[in-house]
């Protein structure tokens, strides 16, 4: 079923999908699976096919990564944790950028990235912790926009002015930086959805629909258009049951 050794068409083929979609460093080929890592992102990823005409096959080591993307396992011998299939290459394109983001994202390099560039600041005043926090802030979009793929999962905006970077469980009240910048504590909203869900007026169960609470008004539910439910892990749920209490606390 796999093409080995890759043939000048799947090997460049495979080089192409791999490059433009972050993961620069072709490492070596084995049995037809060619490995590719990349500096901005954890873990590695395999690139196989069929033939030049498909199917064409990635395999993951990434548990989060595996965990997230929720693609059906195919079973056929290859390297990493897990293997999929993919009929053309289209259909691949489409989910390596959700690799990508997810890779570049979980589970610590949010963290790791801040303690790198706030290491030696002083923060003994209010305004020398207002900068290192707007650093964090920073950072935890940028994650955020990877991780949601720069899209609000609700309203498929992408336009980036429009986006916000929503804690679950405000900065203020999280027990450490790594709670702070962790993706799952965290939703890419657009403006509107995001004022909403600052203020308590709305939040969202755990299969993702929004609940909205009774001091929102009937014309501002309105407005608060729709289109799809989020996509939830257990540790989005964990924090957004701690949202739906204090919403029920002040209601």
């Amino acid at each position: 079923m796999i093409e080995s050794p890759q043939s000048f068409i799947v090997s460049t083929e495979c080089q192409k999908a791999a490059e433009r979609h972050g993961f620069r460093r072709r490492l070596e080929e084995d049995n037809g699976w060619a490995a590719f890592q990349s500096t901005t992102a954890q873990g590695t990823i395999w690139l196989a096919s069929g033939g030049a005409s498909g199917p064409w096959f990635l395999a993951l080591d990434h548990g989060g990564v595996i965990e997230e993307i929720r693609l059906n396992l195919v079973s056929v011998d290859g390297p990493g944790l897990a293997r999929f299939q993919f009929e053309d290459l289209r259909e691949l394109y489409e989910v390596l950028p959700q690799v990508y983001g997810l890779a570049a994202s979980l589970p610590d390099r949010p963290l790791r990235t801040f303690q790198t560039k706030v290491r030696g600041l002083p923060r003994s005043t209010e305004a020398e912790r207002l900068v290192v926090q707007r650093i964090g802030q920073n950072i935890f979009r940028e994650s955020l926009m990877d991780y949601w793929q720069g899209r609000c999962p609700l309203t498929g905006i992408t336009d980036p002015a429009l986006l916000r970077a929503s804690h679950i469980v405000p900065w203020s009240e999280c027990e450490s930086d790594a709670d702070r910048l962790d993706v799952h504590n965290g939703l890419l909203l657009s403006a509107l959805w995001d004022a909403a869900f600052d203020r308590g007026l709305v939040t969202f169960g755990d299969d993702g629909t929004p609940e909205f609470s009774p001091n929102l008004s009937e014309r501002g539910r309105d407005e608060l258009r729709w289109h799809s439910q989020i996509p939830l892990t257990d540790d989005h749920r964990s924090r957004l049951a701690q949202h739906r209490a204090r919403i029920k606390a002040t209601s």
